[in-house]
């Protein structure tokens, strides 16, 4: 197992130094749950809420989130994403939400928190539109899923599990 980066020879935090880094293409995805109950997943389904287009607006809140991870994380450095693509499943069966978030950069350091805070903030939103009529719904299993690019190449969920 490596080290961790963020404390220097002294135990102090610090930002990881990338200036010697090659830049590469780097993507990460991220995923993650809300579940719910089955009328509030119906609502959202068929567009029926009054504060408008649930998912529509938690995409928009996703991307934002995922360029605003430098200033969320403290010691994640601000990059400048060149694509972020949300995506939202229902699944009805469980009464939940499927968000899948996608990043990359053409950079130095790669883009895994920006992926995961996508999600979260995606999650969050549809939380926060919907909490009116249910709070009892729950974010779960916010995980990243796939990495590539940088020194440590590509990185699978599936392959790490096996």
């Amino acid at each position: 197992m490596s080290e961790f980066t963020h404390f220097n020879e002294q135990g102090h935090v610090h930002m990881v130094d990338v200036g010697d880094k090659a830049e590469t293409h780097r993507v990460a995805v991220a995923e993650g749950w809300i579940s719910m109950q089955p009328a509030t997943l119906e609502m959202i389904a068929s567009g029926g809420h009054k504060k408008g287009d649930v998912l529509g607006i938690a995409r928009v809140a996703g991307i934002m989130g995922a360029k605003k991870t430098g200033d969320l994380v403290p010691l994640c450095h601000p990059i400048g994403l060149t694509h972020v693509d949300i995506d939202f499943a229902l699944d009805h069966a469980s009464h939940r939400v499927h968000c899948v978030a996608r990043t990359e950069v053409w950079g130095k350091t790669g883009v895994e928190m920006e992926a995961m805070v996508a999600v979260q903030v995606g999650l969050t939103t549809i939380y926060d539109m919907c909490k009116a009529v249910d709070r009892g719904m729950t974010l779960h299993d916010i995980r990243l899923v796939h990495k590539s690019g940088g020194k440590s190449g590509v990185w699978n969920r599936d392959a790490a599990e096996q």
